[in-house]
């Protein structure tokens, strides 16, 4: 018996104006927060401050340059949320280092209102921004509705799809488009357009859509269709959902700025591994590093490894790609991956009453708009247990270094661990022992390494807007991923 004869088919629901209720796109414990003063300062820098500032801390970071960077407006990757470590050096060198930037990101959810009159925050400043332009921009004279395509997160997609219907002033389809749908919601007729199916098994065009599709998108999402998609999947396959096309636009985005004095903060990579290969390349980070596969999120396949006991078992599992990427891990400092510019480890969160501190990272959020590219909102999240100076033998490195909140449940649906959730808020803000220019860098981190992401995806599209399959397979040949690419 197949699935579909199981369960009844998903279909779309239409969503109307004056729909949105906070309370069902907020966290509980971040729907009555107080923002943080210095958060909300941050936000509302303006631009030319924020580049005096950078410069006046950064002075071979010419100014012109990183001017020209926050105005960059992006084609492809419209919306994006990197994650980000507060980390040091021996000699108490700080830095953010981005660790990835995710195309479609969540974090609306874990934010709390700048303004207590906008009930909508950043919902709204994203859709009034970035994707109500978008879908205005070109006038093809397409016909047809808007729609929220979601596989996970339906906590914000639900927000985002209420929030369109009310700045639209319109009709939304909130449409489940999961992976292993054997009889999904969604096609595309004879002339490529996107169609989505409602509880009355009627199908109705679309004409754009806000996506919300993060699991291997490429695999179900068409590369080329009339209707505009917010972001783009070639988004995700330059870096967005791809982190072997991500470090690789890493690369050559610092060698085309560094000279200005501007480069992405990242780990040492290697790409391009093959899984009998990853021992060597452990050992020759000290026998600690990360290794990851390139195509996952939601902390799904990232492996951290501190132990030969670790290796084994990473070694033992069995992987649907190729490919993998091993990056020097960032630990304790007893215990981090020795690269040629010497050892990073976490700062870590402020210690606890109990003296414990926790491993956290930083999740900015930023979208591109007519006056380039502007933070939306930001939230941390810690690990699970305190970052400790000694392993001990048979530890879970992941359990002190892995942040994500995801948690993927037996039957393939999503849920969140919201007790390591760090709010933006006058209370949880300050353990995290960030400040001012920290909040700056990793604005800054994350704006560089979108804007890579972009020109990366700009190189994938001909001057006819199709997708250069051969292009993309001399870069990133990975042959489990390349038969996945829905064209």
């Amino acid at each position: 018996m197949i699935l579909s004869e199981v369960l009844p088919p998903k279909s779309a629901k239409r969503i109307h104006p004056g729909e949105f209720e906070a309370y069902r796109h907020w966290y509980p414990k971040a729907l009555n927060a107080t923002i943080h003063p210095m958060v909300n300062f941050f936000l509302n820098l303006s631009r030319e401050r924020m580049i005096n500032r950078y410069c006046h801390l950064h002075p071979i970071v010419k100014a012109e340059a990183l001017a020209e960077l926050l105005d960059y407006k992006c084609k492809h990757f419209l919306w994006a949320g990197a994650d980000l470590l507060n980390v040091t050096s021996a000699s108490a060198r700080r830095q953010m280092v981005i660790i990835e930037n995710n195309s479609c990101p969540s974090g609306q959810k874990s934010m709390p209102l700048t303004d207590d009159h906008k009930e909508q925050g950043g919902y709204r400043l994203l859709i009034e921004r970035s994707f109500k332009p978008f879908v205005q921009k070109k006038r093809s004279g397409l016909q047809g509705a808007l729609a929220v395509l979601y596989d996970k997160n339906p906590m914000e997609a639900s927000g985002y799809a209420a929030v369109i219907a009310d700045v639209m002033k319109e009709d939304v389809f909130y449409v489940p488009f999961f992976n292993d749908d054997p009889n999904p919601p969604v096609r595309y007729n004879a002339d490529a357009q996107m169609e989505v199916r409602d509880e009355n098994d009627e199908w109705h065009l679309i004409r754009a859509a806000f996506r919300y599709v993060t699991q291997r998108p490429w695999n179900r999402l068409h590369m080329h269709t009339k209707t505009r998609i917010f972001n783009p999947v070639v988004a995700c396959l330059a870096g967005g959902r791809n982190k072997m096309m991500a470090a690789k636009a890493y690369e050559q985005f610092n060698s085309e700025w560094e000279e200005q004095g501007l480069r992405i903060n990242i780990p040492q990579t290697i790409w391009d591994v093959r899984k009998e290969d990853i021992p060597k390349r452990v050992a020759e980070m000290g026998g600690q590093a990360v290794v990851k596969v390139p195509y996952s999120n939601a902390g799904q396949g990232v492996f951290t490894i501190v132990s030969e006991e670790e290796l084994a078992r990473f070694m033992a599992e069995d992987f649907t790609y190729d490919r993998f990427i091993v990056q020097s891990l960032i630990g304790n400092y007893n215990w981090s991956s020795t690269t040629s510019s010497g050892k990073l480890y976490h700062v870590g969160t402020i210690p606890t009453a109990n003296g414990k501190t926790y491993v956290a990272d930083l999740r900015m959020m930023v979208s591109s708009t007519e006056e380039g590219i502007l933070p939306l909102c930001v939230y941390a999240r810690r690990a699970r247990k305190p970052l400790e100076d000694r392993i001990e033998e048979g530890s879970d490195s992941w359990d002190m270094l892995g942040t994500n909140l995801s948690i993927r449940n037996p039957d393939g649906t999503w849920d969140s661990d919201t007790n390591r959730l760090v709010l933006m808020d006058r209370r949880d803000f300050n353990k995290l022992g960030i400040g001012l220019d920290d909040l700056i860098e990793a604005y800054i981190q994350t704006v560089l390494s979108t804007v890579a992401i972009d020109k990366m995806a700009e190189t994938l599209v001909n001057s006819q807007g199709r997708f250069r399959m051969k292009l993309f397979k001399s870069i990133n040949n990975d042959p489990s991923l390349i038969e996945e690419i829905a064209l």
